[in-house]
């Protein structure tokens, strides 16, 4: 039995879970509402407030979608109740960020300001402090959304490994190599 699949989802407050016809799950909250397309083959069952996943057989092919469906579901609750954060920094000197709107600014190094069109999902926000990094705050209830819109805005200058400049994620560690002056001593 999937250990991710057979766990329970428990309902906060003000959270509703409905199956819809097609077998499509909609989960609304007080963070708004998202829909999620099921597999007819995997049972979405609600009762008390506890939401359960159930597959048919023990194949591999049901095995993998229960844990899956499962996981998704649990995003979309902790989406429309709490929502999702995710904090990216910019590390250069020079580099800065502004938000207008939906329109992120980045002005990272290159010749020209690179401009990024979020989703209208995506609430974001960026902030410097005197001798701080600018830090990029993304808001939503859609992790999916959220990871994907991270990875595009980090592909604009990922961290390289010697200086650490570039966009990453507030906390992350980067894996930093010695340099010229290292090799040079051999």
């Amino acid at each position: 039995m999937s250990r991710i699949g057979k766990a329970i989802i428990t309902l906060p407050k003000g959270v509703s879970v409905e199956v819809m016809k097609g077998n499509t799950v909609k989960v609304k909250g007080p963070k708004g509402e998202m829909f999620q397309e099921v597999n007819p083959d995997i049972a979405v069952k609600i009762d008390n407030g506890v939401v359960t996943v159930e597959r048919p057989t023990e194949q591999k092919r049901h095995k993998s979608l229960h844990g899956t469906y499962r996981a998704l579901l649990s995003n979309m609750v902790k989406g429309v109740s709490d929502g999702y954060t995710a904090n990216l920094e910019l590390v250069g000197v020079g580099y800065r960020a502004d938000v207008n709107k939906s329109v992120l600014t980045l002005s990272v190094g290159y010749s020209h300001p690179v401009v990024v069109l979020l989703p209208s999902e995506i609430k974001a926000s960026a902030k410097q402090d005197k001798g701080q990094n600018p830090i990029i705050t993304l808001e939503t209830n859609d992790k999916e959304l959220l990871g994907l819109v991270c990875s595009k805005i980090r592909s604009i200058r990922k961290p390289e490994p010697y200086k650490g400049k570039g966009i990453k994620f507030v906390g992350e560690v980067l894996r930093r190599k010695a340099g010229k002056s290292a090799a040079a001593k051999k």
